[in-house]
């Protein structure tokens, strides 16, 4: 039997996402955004409900074309209002626009999200020991440092908790248990 975390149960979906995604390190800037735009609309509601949405988040907002989102017109927007395929709060769509638009300026200023990002971990992940996923925490000092600087930047959705919640996912942080399978190799 192979032993995971336990958050992610027995859900096929949860479980894909647990062995394959969650906690690999991601230089890759589309799907930095991908992650910030759907923590972000996340915020209140369970990981499962968005994974089961992330098809329907990639073809409403063009596959995560951050330069096509930050273009994006009221109508467009409206258009995402009425899409039942995502989660239809109007502050978390808006998000995604402007986030689009000071991701970009991030872009631009470091050369790429991911060299900006990765500083806030000096380039590596932070290994975590947990033995269980009650010691997890939801934030950390990291996690509250980038929140304020991209809240400073003109970021929406990205408090402590959400940016922390970013930092598992795209591998700034493994907080895979240590009696989990994944644990080493990430």
């Amino acid at each position: 039997m192979i032993n995971r975390c336990e958050w992610c149960g027995t859900d096929e979906l949860y479980v894909k996402y647990h062995d394959e995604d969650w906690g690999v390190p991601v230089h890759d800037d589309r799907l930095h955004f991908e992650m910030l735009i759907l923590e972000g609309a996340q915020a209140g509601l369970s990981w499962i409900t968005i994974l089961r949405k992330r098809e329907n988040y990639k073809k409403a907002f063009d596959n995560f074309d951050v330069n096509k989102i930050a273009k994006y017109s009221e109508a467009k927007i409206e258009n995402l209002l009425q899409n039942v395929g995502i989660i239809r709060n109007k502050l978390k769509v808006r998000s995604a626009v402007t986030n689009a638009k000071a991701f970009i300026e991030i872009q631009k200023e470091f050369g790429s999200f991911d060299k900006y990002i990765w500083q806030f971990v000096n380039n590596k992940p932070i290994v975590n020991k947990w033995e269980k996923m009650s010691d997890v925490p939801a934030t950390s000092m990291e996690s509250d440092t980038l929140s304020k600087n991209l809240k400073k930047r003109g970021f929406k959705f990205i408090g402590s908790t959400i940016i922390y919640a970013h930092m598992q996912s795209i591998g700034m942080v493994n907080d895979h248990t240590t009696d989990c399978f994944r644990y080493k190799e990430v």
